[in-house]
């Protein structure tokens, strides 16, 4: 048959996505994720759903404890023996990640997605050199079709994007032998230098002075414009998100509340919780102290029934208290999950 007749919204053998999602690297769908902490069953992820464009840079704000980091645990699978994925699909490039068996999930890890965490000393193995663990994580990441010296020019142009001083001497040294900013620069190395497609990139500048984070940030930032990269980053600062991301999802209580253009969010916010998260910003002028939420993150295994952020919400209604509000488009591309989403001003 010939192509050129077959409807646009026929779904396409070759990717198994329709045409208006062919564009979508990553499609997180409904993702519920438990725990099992000493008996007792821990309820963190509550419908989690966001997608990601090609060469798109994604935004995961929220206060701590609210899931961001399990929720990119759970795209790389690497989440612990106590946890346990109630429901949710997460779909790289059209195939479901949690049904992938083992080649598959290698490839995906190997080529696909690639991850910064947050804790650099815990991401270093402290008996091998920086070159051994670069050399091993680039031989992983291109299948060992690339000769070692092609690898290690690889690896010390990877350094040197990093702004990190005498590259040969940092790929001799141990982890020990580096400070806690020079650490992270590595593990920043090491996942670009690979070359995936999809960065998950969580709290990359947590251990940076503010001159090198920024340095770090615009390198990503020059990446994803120049080349297909993806990146989703995880903040606690909105000024990061706002400078870095093109979306973002606004999380809390193991769910996303907010989303739209990072713009459009910032400008036009309708989440009681985003609005409050904004309120903490503390003000160029000096004019009174920056007060944070009242209350706190949800007992996870006791969560409110409802909306999870109704204990905390100066808005709330008695419907908040009984049933989660879905998301709902309130303009283009930005969607709220909020009974009170017009009252917001």
């Amino acid at each position: 048959m010939d192509m050129t007749t077959v409807p646009q919204n026929v779904v396409k053998r070759t990717t198994g996505l329709k045409e208006n999602e062919a564009e979508h690297i990553l499609e997180v769908k409904n993702l519920s994720v438990d725990f099992k902490v000493y008996g007792k069953t821990s309820h963190v992820l509550n419908g989690v759903s966001f997608t990601v464009k090609k060469g798109q840079r994604v935004g995961l704000v929220g206060e701590s404890g609210c899931g961001k980091t399990t929720t990119l645990k759970a795209i790389l699978r690497v989440l612990p023996g106590n946890a346990i994925v109630r429901s949710g699909e997460i779909l790289f490039e059209g195939e479901d990640i949690l049904k992938m068996n083992a080649t598959k999930l290698e490839e995906m890890r190997r080529t696909g997605a690639g991850m910064v965490f947050q804790d650099p000393s815990s991401a270093l193995n402290p008996v091998f050199t920086i070159e051994q663990q670069m050399m091993t994580a680039l031989k992983y990441a291109y299948n060992e079709k690339v000769p070692m010296s092609e690898l290690q020019k690889k690896a010390i142009a990877a350094l040197k994007n990093v702004m990190l001083p005498d590259p040969k001497r940092i790929l001799e040294s141990y982890p020990f032998q580096l400070s806690g900013g020079m650490k992270q620069r590595v593990c920043i190395a090491m996942a670009l230098a690979a070359n995936r497609k999809l960065l998950l990139a969580d709290e990359p500048g947590t251990s940076l002075d503010v001159t090198i984070q920024d340095q770090i940030l615009r390198l990503i930032n020059n990446l994803a414009l120049e080349s297909t990269l993806s990146v989703i980053m995880v903040s606690h600062s909105l000024g990061v998100i706002r400078e870095s991301t093109s979306f973002v999802n606004i999380m809390y209580g193991g769910s996303v509340v907010e989303s739209g253009d990072t713009k459009e969010v910032f400008h036009n916010t309708r989440h009681p919780y985003t609005k409050l998260l904004m309120e903490c910003l503390p003000k160029l002028t000096g004019e009174g102290v920056a007060e944070g939420i009242p209350g706190r993150i949800p007992d996870y295994f006791n969560p409110p029934s409802g909306c999870r952020f109704s204990p905390r919400c100066p808005y709330v209604k008695e419907i908040c208290h009984q049933q989660k509000p879905t998301m709902e488009e309130i303009s283009p591309g930005h969607h709220v999950a909020c009974y009170c989403a017009n009252e917001v001003i």
